[in-house]
């Protein structure tokens, strides 16, 4: 087996995971990063889903290397993309014009802007970046990772990584079960959280719905696929609480769980440079053509795109029959697989039964568009993952911290062991236990250390859902800029543990080693505090 020693292994590259590899190069060390897939940069690439963000991302709420890579990547549309002279002109381009973000690309273009980041650290040799690869095994030494071993995907081909700190970037917590590190799945019970919105007992499997992704066009012709099939079984689903078939128009409003009827207008011929994405004001989800429209056609001189793109992320390819967590890897493989069933389902049902404005059914000239999210079978690389295994942590994050039912005007708690801001609505999607949406108004609030740090592992550091979170404040962590924040701090904190000779717990707890940590995070653009703002 082949063995490599580095400074960081980073097992996992998806938005967190770049962001860490980034923190700890930039500081100097070397990395190892390893990923399942082809694509890097997890939700905003292989998993295709434009980036859910708060309404003040573009100023502040987020880390300044966040903000670059959203200003990178317009950069990119700039340089390489045909542009009509009023979107290069736009100052906050909005390539997709989709009302979910003020930011919706191709998956394409972050892949290209955050291996264009990481190639400098792979010319120079202080990052190899291993794909695909997964982890299989760990060895610990005491209460530390002493080395991860991870398998190609298709090969079988194994490789030993041996490192001083070692980063759980995956998607789903996978090195938590492997180095024997306490966590947590699912709903915790209110007598251990306290939290108003959980159950009275403990529900470890009632984990949150994954989803399929998919991008469409809509062109002239007959593209209708072959019948899925189980797409009877999927069309009679009716979930008591969805107000109609789970296929369907029809489905909860997540804030007030009334049934709401949604539109779908391909090419509408909106102007896209008068789309103001602000979840503030409008939830955008209206016209689901347009709430994660990822390329509208008119942002593009004339015969560029023949019609806009669109993402599907909506509630009805939520898969949520049975959890993937702690499962065996047949049944993780065989759900994952029904989830994608589902997804072909919705994309059959579109073409073909869908109500259109103009009294029919169906919209045959829509086509799967595999080319823009990068796979032959046209769907999203890899599945949406809502909810990871969640550390047992020094610090956890419960719903009355943040609730702004709870807090109010005296907004969320301040940590003093805050290095980051995050802002989202905690937003839970239908669960394996039946429930329907949990929506509940948060306050901006900050990422503890202490949320980032296994009680008993001294060299383990989780970079993405896995945190000290709850079910319930897992609904508003998970989100792509706060994910960044906390890949980008796992990666500097170990960095920085080298660098000073201490370790994670004791620059957690104590108050000068905090202070010099957090402003290091400062000096490095990262907001440890949601700002003040008041007349002067």
């Amino acid at each position: 087996m082949k063995e490599l020693k580095t400074d960081i292994a980073i097992i996992g590259a998806g938005v967190g995971g770049v962001a860490a590899a980034l923190g700890a190069l930039r500081s100097g060390r070397s990395v190892v990063m390893t990923e399942p897939y082809e694509w890097i940069g997890g939700q905003l690439t292989s998993q295709a889903v434009p980036s859910d963000e708060h309404s003040w991302i573009e100023q502040f709420g987020g880390s300044r290397s966040y903000r670059e890579l959203r200003t990178a990547m317009r950069q990119f549309y700039r340089d390489h993309y045909p542009l009509t002279e009023g979107a290069r002109a736009w100052g906050d381009l909005n390539p997709g014009a989709g009302w979910v973000s003020r930011l919706c690309v191709e998956p394409r273009v972050p892949v290209a802007v955050m291996e264009a980041w990481l190639m400098p650290y792979i010319g120079s040799g202080r990052l190899t970046l291993l794909k695909p690869y997964e982890p299989v095994a760990a060895e610990m030494d005491g209460d530390r990772v002493r080395a991860v071993t991870v398998q190609h995907v298709n090969s079988g081909a194994q490789v030993q990584i041996e490192a001083a700190y070692v980063i759980d970037a995956t998607e789903l917590g996978d090195l938590l079960p492997l180095t024997n590190t306490d966590y947590v799945t699912g709903f915790e019970s209110q007598s251990e959280t306290g939290e108003p919105s959980a159950p009275s007992e403990a529900q470890p499997d009632n984990q949150q719905a994954v989803s399929i992704c998919f991008a469409v066009d809509h062109v002239d012709g007959n593209h209708v696929i072959d019948k899925p099939a189980n797409y009877d079984y999927w069309r009679k689903v009716q979930p008591e609480f969805w107000g109609g078939p789970l296929i369907g128009f029809k489905s909860p409003n997540p804030r007030t769980l009334e049934t709401a009827t949604r539109s779908f207008t391909p090419n509408p011929g909106d102007n896209p440079l008068a789309v103001d994405a602000d979840q503030r004001r409008n939830p955008g989800d209206g016209n689901l053509w347009t709430f994660r429209r990822i390329a509208a056609r008119d942002n593009f001189v004339g015969g560029a795109y023949a019609s806009d793109v669109c993402l599907v992320n909506w509630p009805m390819i939520d898969y949520f029959e049975q959890p993937i967590i702690d499962c065996t890897k047949e049944e993780y493989d065989a759900r994952i697989a029904r989830a994608a069933e589902l997804s072909y389902s919705v994309f059959y049902w579109l073409q073909t039964e869908a109500p259109r404005e103009d009294g029919g059914q169906g919209f045959p000239g829509l086509r799967l568009r595999g080319d823009v999210t990068g796979t032959e079978h046209g769907l999203a690389m890899a599945p949406y993952i809502r909810e990871a295994r969640r550390i047992k942590a020094v610090t956890t994050i419960v719903e009355q911290d943040l609730s702004y039912e709870v807090r109010g005007e005296a907004g969320a708690v301040n940590y003093r062991d805050s290095v980051g801001t995050g802002m989202y609505r905690i937003d839970l999607h239908p669960s394996t236990g039946g429930d329907n949406y949990i929506d509940v108004p948060s306050c901006p609030f900050e990422i503890p250390l202490g949320a980032m740090l296994p009680k008993e592992r001294s060299n383990l550091l989780p970079a993405g859902k896995n945190i000290g979170t709850t079910h319930i404040t897992n609904g508003c962590y998970r989100l792509h800029p706060v994910e960044w924040n906390i890949g980008e701090v796992a990666g500097l904190l170990a960095a920085h543990c080298l660098n000073a000779g201490t370790d994670p717990h004791a620059v957690q707890g104590d108050d000068p080693k905090l202070a010099a940590f957090q402003e290091l995070l400062r000096q490095q653009g990262v907001d440890t505090r949601w700002p003040d703002i008041r007349g002067y």
